[in-house]
């Protein structure tokens, strides 16, 4: 695809949902559409994401997601619209990934960005001070 590397370079080689490093990957990243095809959003580098495949997954079709705190329906993150700081952040041995806005912890929730092996994988990383990325 012609924005692959425009999409990887502007991520800094992360996942903009759950901030996976492509470099540590088992599976190859793709370029998410945050408005869906389906819903007719356009194949444009201001609506691709690169996404691992969990988030890719998970996220589906889906635009919106409940904030369990309110029980309200609310838009996901948007990488393009959002800054990841404003709705997330780490806990204290960024392991896990706390969701600080209704948005954010809808995405976390739909997302499952606190998947047990993402979990693991931070853990071992940011022992041998390769986690978090830098945003």
């Amino acid at each position: 695809m012609r924005h692959r590397q425009a999409v990887i370079s502007r991520a800094k080689s992360c996942c903009e949902y759950c901030q996976s490093q492509l470099r540590f990957a088992m599976d190859p990243f793709s370029l998410e559409h945050i408005w869906p095809r389906s819903r007719g959003g356009k194949t444009t580098l201001e609506n691709l994401a690169l996404s691992c495949q969990g988030c890719n997954w998970f996220k589906g079709s889906r635009v919106e997601g409940v904030d369990e705190l309110t029980g309200q329906i609310v838009p996901l993150f948007h990488p393009r619209q959002q800054s990841w700081t404003d709705h997330f952040a780490w806990n204290p041995d960024c392991t896990v990934m706390v969701g600080l806005t209704p948005m954010g912890r809808a995405t976390v929730t739909l997302l499952q960005l606190n998947r047990e092996g993402l979990v693991n994988l931070r853990r071992v990383l940011y022992k041998l001070k390769l986690h978090p990325p830098v945003l």
